[in-house]
């Protein structure tokens, strides 16, 4: 079988048994785990040094919180706290970069400083962004999300959450298609979390296989999410085990390609592992 790949701007990804790692750089005071602690450019770049330096293979780069119940962040102010980190991170580290953004503007400018990827959480339904993707010839992580940052956990609704997640992606991928972002751009992530309920999450992860149709890698972002603390009764700085064995159970089944995480030592030794036992098997 063909691995598969993921092509980003100058470069393709190949993805192979042991899911890779993108560490989260939050440039936010208040994104929900770990707003606060890295809001200047110094601290931030030597953040994501870190990450690297822990096994980090991409890094993602925000200014705007998606938490639940966040409040927009102006353009002027989003972009003064993501790119000049971008700009740094791309010239001390040859990493892939993304930038988490539902902006075109910021998407260009983080693009223009040396990122290869956009992250949107609105899945790219912006005709603007999908044209600056498409422009750039970047790669882009479709996610799904029911509502807005500030609505999405009001009472989410759903008739049956993976059939209705599995038709976003196809509406998404046909219009990417024809605004000429090719399937090889894409990678796709569920969004937990973002518009579900415990329930909702915890059916998506069992279903995960689902989304192999689309030939597609998957992003799996469930790193201190608020359905393993409500399930283990934890705390956000408590959830990194609970983080770890949601990972490891989609790795394991080898039905996430990414996983997108705080804790990435920790990330990158569970995907090692898990990828030198799956090779020892008879």
């Amino acid at each position: 079988m063909e691995p598969l790949r993921w092509h980003l701007r100058d470069r393709v990804i190949e993805f192979g048994p042991r899911p890779l790692v993108m560490g989260i750089v939050n440039v936010t005071p208040d994104s929900f785990s770990d707003g606060g602690h890295f809001t200047e450019t110094t601290n931030a770049v030597a953040h994501g040094l870190k990450l690297i330096a822990a096994g980090a293979d991409i890094l993602d780069v925000g200014g705007e919180s998606t938490r639940p119940g966040a409040e927009p962040v102006p353009l002027e102010e989003e972009l003064r706290r993501v790119v000049p980190v971008v700009a740094e991170l791309a010239r001390r580290t040859a990493a892939t970069i993304s930038v988490d953004t539902m902006k075109p503007e910021v998407a260009q400018r983080c693009l223009e400083a040396g990122a290869a990827i956009i992250n949107d959480v609105a899945g790219f339904r912006d005709p603007e962004l999908v044209r600056v993707a498409a422009e750039h010839r970047a790669g882009v992580i479709v996610m799904h999300m029911q509502g807005t940052p500030q609505t999405m956990q009001v009472n989410p609704q759903y008739g049956d959450v993976v059939r209705e997640v599995v038709e976003f992606f196809e509406e998404r991928l046909r219009g990417l298609a024809k605004s000429g972002i090719p399937l090889e751009a894409v990678c796709l992530d569920p969004g937990i979390g973002f518009g579900k309920t415990l329930e909702h999450n915890l059916e998506l992860l069992a279903n995960l296989g689902e989304f192999a149709r689309f030939g597609r890698p998957l992003c799996l972002g469930v790193s201190r999410k608020g359905f393993i603390g409500k399930l283990c009764g934890r705390e956000k700085n408590e959830r990194m085990a609970g983080s770890l064995a949601v990972s490891s159970f989609a790795a394991a089944k080898n039905e996430a390609h990414l996983l997108r995480v705080h804790d990435v030592a920790a990330t990158r030794d569970a995907a090692v592992l898990l990828e030198a036992i799956n090779r020892s098997r008879r």
